[in-house]
């Protein structure tokens, strides 16, 4: 009976050891995002969610699903020739002009560097020979991801209140689908980029996530911005292994909320792990 007691103290004693030495979990943090996610694509595991499944607009975030659905539809060393249509194109711009001819590959560095709505539509044009159809692809791809709260209706990003929006959780499933590619994960890595023309001058150009200089194990993913969506982010970063991506809508502090939630991952999986 007594040594039935003392082994009882002793499990207890070594219980109470494993709690009071055991390393803390980090709190959540605290986000100005009006929508936001960290999500974790290897386990599926959501780390952090506000309002995750809210209906926002997506801004250029939207070029994540463009880029892939050119990479997987298009031929990446096709020669694109640049529309009137395409080069006309309103906001945020490559800088092409009506009849530059380039790859294929070049329109999509080009886009994703400084989320250039005029390559958006060009892309658009080549792989599907018309946006409409393009943008079809597009959704068809949000469905097959499991993005069923996402619709498109333009491959740039441009605002439509009726038939173009998404969640934060959705545009995780689809950054983390898109990262699996490796000629995705390559361009949205890649902090600068020559753009090879075949008609003019090479064009230089530098990825405007800037999370890519500045954030150890960063590996994408796309900014956004319209006034109605406000600011936009989907940032992705690697460490030991580990995936994981972060987004923010409507976030005025879109790039220290990043850093927050991506920080606030990586330690709770490591004292997860310990």
């Amino acid at each position: 009976m007594h040594r039935r007691m003392l082994f009882v103290c002793f499990l207890l004693l070594f219980a109470w050891i494993n709690v009071v030495w055991a390393a803390p979990l980090p709190l959540p943090p605290q986000v100005g995002a009006e929508a936001a996610i960290l999500y974790a694509p290897a386990t599926k595991q959501i780390l952090f969610g506000k309002k995750p499944d809210a209906i926002m607009y997506p801004a250029s975030t939207t070029k994540i699903m463009t880029l892939i659905t050119a990479i997987e539809a298009g031929k990446p060393d096709g020669i694109v020739t640049v529309s009137s249509k395409a080069a006309n194109t309103e906001g945020s711009s490559l800088g092409l002009n009506a009849g530059d001819q380039l790859t294929l590959q070049n329109v999509m560095f080009g886009m994703m560097m400084v989320s250039g709505n005029d390559a958006a539509v060009a892309i658009a044009q080549n792989v599907a020979g018309s946006v409409p159809a393009f943008v079809d692809m597009m959704n068809a791809n949000a469905a097959k991801i499991g993005a069923t709260r996402t619709h498109f209706s333009n491959p740039n990003g441009l605002p439509d209140p009726i038939n173009h929006y998404t969640t934060a959780h959705d545009l995780a499933l689809i950054a983390a689908y898109a990262l699996q590619n490796p000629l995705f994960a390559k361009i949205v890595s890649t902090p600068e980029y020559d753009v090879q023309f075949l008609n003019r001058p090479t064009m230089h150009v530098t990825n405007i996530n800037r999370l890519l200089k500045t954030y150890p194990g960063a590996d994408g993913v796309k900014t956004g911005y319209t006034h109605d969506a406000g600011d936009c982010l989907v940032a992705a970063a690697k460490r030991n292994g580990v995936q994981l991506i972060a987004v923010m809508l409507n976030d005025d502090q879109r790039w220290d909320d990043a850093v927050k939630l991506l920080d606030y991952g990586f330690q709770t999986l490591h004292v997860n792990r310990n």
